[in-house]
């Protein structure tokens, strides 16, 4: 019996390299840049949204940073790129901790490359849907002290996780291992207001690529908070958490949030 090849993983379109294309990164291959493409007939903005939505992730990680937050667990990070979780909150706190996590073993890879000799930060592979592994894992435990505050990160990510795998208990079994006065920040897509024609067609990429796109409601996606006091202003369009004066000039069809874990 001979042994089979490893499948390729760059003939499938993935998530983390096309969300990387959207925002003009170069770790990438052709298959995910097509499906982009694709992508981007339907929703021309999404390479906007998507740097909307990097801004808010360096909003919010900065706001954590000066509540006093000094570690930093980002799931489903992609590449530590573009205002990358620990050069947005060392500005603040030079002496935080940082955990990148995510699932696609092609991100992980190119990460421990960009972040090979920065301190106090790791990279794994691991899968939100498996929270209990995931914070078992010796780099979280090594990085990361449980019994205080954390900020967990799920930008941009929980839309590619369905309904039947429950991402609300993953959630909720992340806030349960944090302590009182850790952050969750969410960022999360919808297509509320968006013709159900074009949305199937968005959706339809995605079901051939790496993981299906799941948009929410905002009432589904306030369902994440949980256990949590929502700060100002709330659960809103992600434009509008706490704009700090940059161009946001498009619907980034999605909803942004930060709760603190009572």
């Amino acid at each position: 019996m001979t042994d089979q090849p490893a499948p390729d993983v760059t003939t499938t379109p993935n998530v983390a390299r096309m969300y990387d294309y959207f925002l003009g990164g170069s770790h990438n291959f052709p298959a995910d840049r097509a499906a982009a493409d694709r992508v981007l007939e339907i929703f021309p903005e999404t390479g906007v949204a998507a740097q909307t939505n990097r801004h808010f992730l360096r909003r919010a990680v900065r706001y954590a940073a000066e509540q006093g937050v000094r570690q930093f667990l980002d799931i489903g990070a992609g590449l530590p790129t573009q205002d990358a979780v620990h050069e947005v909150v060392r500005a603040v706190a030079p002496d935080a901790r940082v955990v990148y996590v995510d699932y696609d073993e092609v991100a992980v890879t190119y990460a421990r490359q960009l972040l090979a000799g920065v301190p106090s930060t790791a990279v794994l592979q691991g899968d939100l849907r498996r929270p209990d592994e995931l914070l078992a894992h010796p780099d979280v435990r090594a990085t990361l002290d449980l019994d205080q505050p954390v900020a967990v990160l799920l930008l941009a990510v929980l839309h590619f996780v369905p309904d039947h795998d429950d991402p609300w208990a993953a959630v909720a079994r992340l806030r349960d291992a944090t302590a009182p006065g850790s952050h969750l920040v969410v960022s999360h897509l919808t297509l509320d207001g968006i013709p159900p024609a074009l949305a199937e067609r968005g959706q339809a990429v995605y079901r051939n690529s790496s993981a299906p796109l799941v948009p929410r409601t905002r009432a589904e996606t306030a369902r994440f908070f949980a256990g949590y006091d929502l700060v100002e202003p709330g659960l809103v369009a992600t434009p509008r958490w706490r704009p700090d004066g940059e161009p946001e000039t498009v619907d980034a069809h999605g909803y942004a949030g930060v709760g603190v874990r009572r």
